[in-house]
């Protein structure tokens, strides 16, 4: 165990939410890390940005980010496997079979989702920061672009993660417990279900 807790430091509406489910979940039959943490909370600045504070901690001020005494972690993937590595191999086991699907599946949801559910975003943003008088025009062009090129690349992906849990019928890695692929596609699938519930059918009428 660390002598001092581990500090998230926790952006609103950010990606560290999956930092926080590895290191203390209260999900049933989950055990989890049980390392002592403590969050340092952020409001987001103008145009949502990071605020300084989080600027000095790293300097791209991205969240999330981990002090861990005198180590300091940045990108959700990295902290991860990390936090795994130094305080989770006894506790988070990954299948033989499940090895390259848990590779695959933590760092698939930063490589591959996350940039068309950020362009989606944008797409919905964009048109309210225009001058009023093209603001029609610009929502206008940016909805048929978002539905004719980032809906259907969306719905590719639901397909894709769907098929796949049909096939491991629980965690993306197949075995008994979450690992790193689940903390990390935890995040992206409840944006996807926020963002483009279409594109999730199955996994949405679960919800």
């Amino acid at each position: 165990m660390s002598a001092k807790p581990v500090i998230v430091h926790h952006l609103e509406n950010s990606r560290s939410q999956r930092i926080l489910w590895l290191l203390a979940s209260d999900s049933p039959n989950i055990e989890e890390l049980e390392v002592p943490y403590e969050v340092k909370k952020y409001k987001r600045a103008a145009q949502r940005r990071a605020p300084q504070e989080l600027l000095d901690v790293h300097p791209l001020g991205k969240s999330p980010v981990i002090t861990d005494g005198d180590i300091t972690v940045a990108e959700s993937g990295a902290i991860v496997e990390y936090l795994i590595h130094k305080y989770g191999k006894d506790k988070i086991e990954v299948p033989e079979a499940g090895w390259l699907d848990n590779v695959y599946f933590t760092h698939y949801p930063e490589g591959s989702v996350q940039p068309v559910l950020v362009r989606r975003l944008l797409f919905k943003l964009i048109p309210g920061n225009v001058p009023a008088l093209i603001r029609p025009l610009i929502r206008a062009v940016f909805s048929k672009v978002d539905k004719k090129l980032t809906l259907p690349e969306l719905k590719l992906h639901g397909k894709f993660i769907e098929s796949h849990l049909a096939k491991t019928k629980g965690w993306f890695a197949g075995g008994p417990n979450p690992t790193s692929a689940d903390y990390m596609m935890a995040f992206t699938l409840e944006i996807m279900i926020d963002r483009a519930p279409e594109a999730l059918a199955k996994i949405s009428r679960n919800m």
